[in-house]
């Protein structure tokens, strides 16, 4: 059968037209073109298809039309798995199509079907990998291992993040290794994930040391692996940590930030949440929970909206335990209230302290009340000064920590900057 047979000409010659007039076309525009001359010329035209679908899906809105979206993007989705398996770009096209695809189909409550998805996306990342088309053997497989961690899939996700080495996957930045120190701690593999942190703590001090990172980092990372190693019974390590994040403090109250700080709050609340994942539930299939460790912007749309629909419940939960007198139960609840609102207003981060401050204030008040509670009352001020690192109010932040240093450690009270 000659192919031209059943091409509409005319169709062809308007669309090539339209692509090329003086006037940039609209999205729609370019998805009806793309849409005729992907039937003449696929390896041109759908790739260029695809995103377009994906753009135009975006463009039905967030809520009242998720259902076009939707569509939109399930188009976007079969165009994409029909660019030819020998195209370079294929992994490139297909993965970030799919990509947008499940977060949709997370969107509609179709979790079963986005999960498949993303082991579709892996597979074509290890296809690609195989075929020489992409440098790592883990490329397309992110999602996957943060959906496997969200339903408490821990091993799986690490094993992942694994695949790939330090140059091509990790490389010790802070979102690669934070996320995946977190899901091998949550596997229990401990060992593992304190040297994967610990690796990321000696580059940050390095770097921090060129003034090529900030201070603050630093700072939130010691204190977040001091944690690690309370966990593991190594208070040693864990005082040292505390001792160097304190004169890293102590520098920050006399001379502020000497480099550049970057999405610095952003890392702040990526380990603020990540410290309290031992008292959420574990997740699972049916009821996935937020993938700790892992940037906000990446969590599923399922478990983050979860995760904040608990905060006027807790609310409550705080006040009655309070009321009947329950002050170690309150303070925990009150934790998990803070660690919520923290998430809720991170898109808001310029504007963190108003809203922010009086709940930490309150948590400190709280613990404070508890009866011969010196660890109690230690973590609370240790997340108000670690916030207080966020919102750059550093000498009250060095005050908070040196207190919550002392009761934990026996240190001195050494050098504490008066509060303003």
């Amino acid at each position: 059968m000659n192919h031209s047979d059943n091409v509409d000409h005319d169709a062809v010659l308007r669309a090539r037209t339209m692509l090329l007039g003086s006037d940039r076309p609209s999205t729609s525009q370019e998805v009806r073109a793309y849409r005729v001359l992907a039937k003449v010329s696929p390896a041109s035209y759908l790739p260029k298809l695809a995103r377009a679908l994906v753009s135009y899906g975006y463009e039905a809105g967030d809520r009242d039309d998720v259902e076009l979206r939707l569509a939109r993007h399930a188009e976007a989705a079969d165009a994409a798995r029909r660019v030819d398996a020998d195209e370079p770009n294929r992994a490139d096209v297909l993965c970030g199509v799919l990509s947008s695809y499940q977060r949709t189909l997370l969107t509609v409550g179709r979790r079963a079907e986005a999960f498949a998805v993303c082991e579709e996306m892996a597979e074509a990342g290890r296809l690609a990998f195989a075929r020489g088309q992409v440098r790592s053997p883990a490329y397309g497989q992110w999602r996957l291992a943060t959906m496997l961690a969200e339903e408490g899939r821990h091993g799986e996700a690490a094993d992942i993040h694994g695949r790939g080495t330090p140059s091509s996957w990790l490389d010790f930045h802070f979102w690669t290794a934070v996320e995946w120190a977190a899901v091998l701690d949550a596997a229990g593999r401990h060992e593992e994930a304190l040297a994967t942190f610990t690796e990321l703590v000696d580059r940050t001090r390095t770097e921090t040391e060129a003034e090529a990172y900030p201070l603050a980092g630093l700072v939130w990372e010691l204190v977040h692996r001091s944690g690690m190693f309370d966990a593991r019974g190594r208070r040693e390590e864990a005082a040292a940590d505390r001792q160097e994040a304190l004169r890293a403090l102590a520098r920050l109250a006399e001379s502020g930030e000497p480099g550049r700080r970057g999405n610095a709050r952003s890392w702040w609340l990526t380990l603020f949440a990540l410290s309290g994942r031992a008292a959420e539930p574990a997740g699972s299939r049916e009821a996935p929970v937020p993938p700790f460790g892992t940037e906000f912007g990446h969590w599923s749309p399922d478990t983050k909206e979860s995760y904040l629909g608990a905060v006027s419940a807790l609310e409550t939960r705080v006040a009655e335990l309070t009321g009947t007198g329950r002050l170690s139960e309150a303070v925990e609840a009150h934790h998990r209230l803070v660690r919520r609102s923290a998430v809720l207003h991170e898109r808001h981060s310029h504007r963190i302290e108003e809203p922010l401050r009086p709940l930490f204030d309150e948590g400190v008040a709280l613990a404070r009340r508890v009866p011969d509670a010196p660890e109690t009352v230690a973590r609370s001020l240790t997340d108000r000064a670690m916030f207080l690192v966020a919102a750059a109010r550093y000498g009250e932040a060095h005050a908070d920590f040196a207190e919550a240093v002392a009761l934990l450690d026996g240190a001195t009270r050494a050098s504490i900057v008066t509060r303003t």
